[in-house]
């Protein structure tokens, strides 16, 4: 029997070497994982640049430099911090930003108005490979849940004592150059029309997707600001995986419970209103 043995060894040893992807014709074929630094786990959809033209999908390829996963997303680089084949999200830092040094702050600004889908999740002309919003199971019927929030960076003529929202940044932040003579504050979360105080305008608005982890209306100090920085953002592919199991990604859910994508048989009509009815490829 040990010939069999060796036989199926081999097997599972190659099966884990080896992952699934897809050409354009939808043909099946086995490429290694790729790996870069602390990445280990790169497949499909994503690549890295060096790997063969056949495995992974060119819109989702990634650089390593340096011994560092990059991905270059809307002309701005970012540093991979990991890639979740699960839940099909991928989280991001800006490469300025520094864990021990609580002055370093982003190069670009990004937010939730850079997807194009961010207001419309089936937007037909979006083809933007990565979104910033999340469908799941719970969240079906009330739309969409956004991956990530914003700190914004502001300069203030004045000193504001009236908004708790403002946190000061200045002992941090006075040596910017762009800020002398100004007090610079940081408004994590959400931002509303009212926040906005005379003398005050907006420097630079950054992602994250740790200010989830925080009691809802915790006052916050920059120390946990800057620790949102560092923990970076998370945005997703889902859409891509949607399309093929589903034909319209509208119709297509993540159900959080058993951790895997799921089509419905509502469809959306003209009105905005749900019937039964089949919308594109069942399961």
């Amino acid at each position: 029997m040990w010939p069999v043995t060796v036989i199926l060894v081999g097997f599972s040893l190659l099966f884990q070497q080896c992952r699934s992807s897809t050409t354009t014709s939808g043909q099946e074929l086995s490429c290694p994982f790729s790996s870069c630094g602390k990445i280990s786990n790169i497949s499909y959809p994503f690549r890295l640049k060096d790997d063969p033209k056949q495995c992974g999908d060119s819109r989702y390829e990634l650089a390593c430099e340096n011994n560092v996963t990059k991905l270059y997303l809307y002309s701005a680089k970012y540093h991979v911090q990991s890639i979740n084949y699960n839940n099909f999200t991928i989280r991001l830092v800006d490469p300025e930003v520094q864990q021990s040094n609580c002055s370093s702050l982003p190069r670009h600004s990004l937010s939730r108005s850079n997807f194009c889908n961010t207001y419309d999740y089936n937007n037909k002309n979006c083809n933007d490979p990565y979104h910033a919003n999340f469908i799941n199971q719970e969240l079906f019927f009330d739309s969409n849940k956004l991956l990530f929030e914003h700190i914004v960076y502001m300069n203030c003529t004045h000193q504001v004592i009236n908004n708790h929202k403002y946190v000061n940044a200045s002992s941090c932040l006075n040596s910017n150059s762009k800020s002398k003579g100004y007090y610079i504050y940081a408004i994590a979360g959400k931002l509303v029309a009212q926040d906005f105080q005379v003398g005050c305008h907006a420097k630079l608005v950054a992602p994250t997707s740790w200010l989830g982890n925080l009691q809802r209306n915790q006052v916050l100090s920059y120390d946990i600001i800057h620790k949102a920085l560092v923990y970076g953002f998370e945005i997703s592919w889902m859409k891509l995986p949607c399309q093929k199991l589903c034909g319209d990604s509208l119709r297509c859910f993540f159900n959080s419970s058993e951790q895997h994508l799921q089509c419905n048989d509502l469809c959306r009509t003209v009105m905005g209103s749900w019937i039964t009815g089949s919308c594109g490829k069942s399961l």
